[in-house]
C-alpha cells in the first residue's frame, strides 16, 4: 500500500502514517522497502526482518515505475537449476536503482538494455505475480556476469542445469544472441555442448558469422590456453561442473 492509501484506510492525514505504522513497523509487522511504499508482512517472516524478495518485488518495480525481471541465480533457483537459495537477489531494471537490504532480502539491481526484448516468465507469490526471466536469459544473463554467479564452476553448473531441465532452445538462444556479448553466448554454447548432450548447431553457426577473434572461457584470466574452434573460445582455465 502507498503512505496516501494507508492514510485514507487510517483516516489520518499523509503526514501521519509514519508515527501510526512506527510501532507496528518496530514490531516487524510492516516493511517499506522504499519512500512511500508499505509491505504488510506475514507472521512467519517477522523474525526474518521482512519477506523474501520475491513476495515484494513486483509492487516495489510498480511503485518505481521501472520495467524489471528477476534474474541470473535467483532467476536459476526459481527454475529449479540451483544447488542453494541465493543470497543475494539480483534483478535486471530499466534504469538505475540502488541497491537495499530489506531484512534478509538483499536486493542488487543491474541496468540491462533491451529489456523489453527479452522473453521473461510470470510466478506467483502471495502479493501477486512477479516477473522472472527465461531459462535462455537466465543462462545468457549468468554467462554475461561470471563474478556475480558464484565464478566459473558455479556458473557452468547451472548453466548446464538449466539446459538439462528446463532446457534450453538452440533457436531462442540464437535469437538472443545479437542483444548478448560475443564472448557470454560463446560460453553458453561451449558450457552446454561439453556438459550435457544437446547440440548447438544454430548457436554455432551464428557464433561462426562473428569476430574471428577468441573470447575468454574465464572473463579475468589471460587470453592463453588452447582454442575451441567451433566456439572461438580460449580455453584459459578448466571447468568443474557439479
Amino acid at each position: 500500500m502507498t503512505t496516501g492509501q494507508l492514510a485514507d484506510l487510517l483516516g489520518v492525514p499523509v503526514t501521519q502514517v509514519s508515527q501510526r505504522l512506527a510501532v507496528p513497523k518496530q514490531r516487524g509487522q510492516w516493511i517499506t522497502p522504499a519512500r512511500g511504499l508499505w509491505v504488510p508482512v506475514p507472521p512467519e517472516f517477522r523474525a526474518w526482518g521482512g519477506p523474501p524478495a520475491v513476495e515484494f518485488i513486483a509492487p516495489l518495480m510498480t511503485h518505481l515505475e521501472v520495467a524489471y525481471y528477476v534474474g541470473w541465480l535467483a532467476a536459476a533457483a526459481v527454475h529449479g537449476a540451483a544447488h542453494q537459495a541465493p543470497q543475494i537477489t539480483h534483478v535486471a531494471t530499466a534504469r538505475t536503482v540502488r541497491a537495499r537490504q530489506v531484512g534478509r532480502a538483499n536486493l542488487q539491481f543491474h541496468t540491462r538494455e533491451h529489456i523489453g526484448a527479452l522473453p521473461v516468465v510470470q510466478r506467483t507469490a502471495r502479493s501477486g505475480v512477479y516477473l522472472v526471466s527465461s531459462p535462455e536469459v537466465t543462462a545468457l544473463d549468468i554467462a554475461s556476469d561470471i563474478l556475480i554467479s558464484g565464478g566459473l564452476d558455479n556458473a557452468a553448473t547451472v548453466i548446464a542445469e538449466l539446459a538439462d531441465e528446463p532446457g534450453l532452445g538452440d533457436a531462442t538462444l540464437t535469437g538472443l544472441a545479437p542483444l548478448y556479448p560475443d564472448a557470454a553466448v560463446r560460453r553458453v554454447g561451449w558450457i552446454i555442448e561439453t556438459n550435457t548432450s544437446q547440440r548447438l548447431d544454430s548457436l554455432a553457426d551464428q557464433v561462426g558469422r562473428g569476430s574471428a577473434n577468441p573470447a575468454r572461457l574465464h572473463p579475468v584470466w589471460p587470453l592463453t590456453g588452447p582454442l575451441d574452434p567451433r566456439w572461438g573460445l580460449r580455453l584459459n582455465t578448466t571447468v568443474e561442473v557439479e
